[in-house]
């Protein structure tokens, strides 16, 4: 909607740059707030300002070993109804393959069955790409 707004969290002033020219170039960049910081400290900060239950979205692509911790503070972030998606939640397939137990592919593991058994949320694995997990707040 026009009175929208998009917050971007990032670390990485380099790709952020890109994205900036395509946001003037489609005339969005008013609507467009760049938070550069990790993102632990940018959604604590978001939980203060704009504050609980201020968002209708969320999309994670970032550390996976965070993605525990990003899916608890988005979960207070977005309203009732709100989605939240995850990206690379198939891990190339390692997600399936018992063998891998490297930190990145545990992490995710253990999100995909942490949403599965959350009360809290409807969640879907979508097999699409690398794979996203939508996350339903009830």
């Amino acid at each position: 909607p026009a009175d929208g707004r998009l917050y971007c969290c990032d670390i990485s002033d380099e790709w952020t740059q890109i994205a900036r020219r395509y946001w003037r170039e489609a005339g969005v960049a008013d609507r467009i707030e760049l938070r550069l910081a990790p993102a632990e400290r940018t959604l604590a900060d978001l939980a203060r300002d704009p504050g609980p239950d201020s968002f209708d979205f969320a999309f994670v692509d970032a550390d996976k070993t965070g993605y525990d911790v990003y899916y608890e503070r988005c979960l207070t972030l977005v309203r009732r109804g709100g989605l939240i998606a995850f990206d690379n939640t198939l891990w190339s397939g390692a997600v399936a393959d018992a063998s891998r137990q490297d930190d990145d592919t545990k992490a995710l593991r253990a999100l995909n069955r942490k949403a599965h058994a959350d009360a809290r949320v409807d969640a879907c694995l979508l097999t699409v790409g690398d794979g996203v997990l939508l996350v339903r707040r009830r």
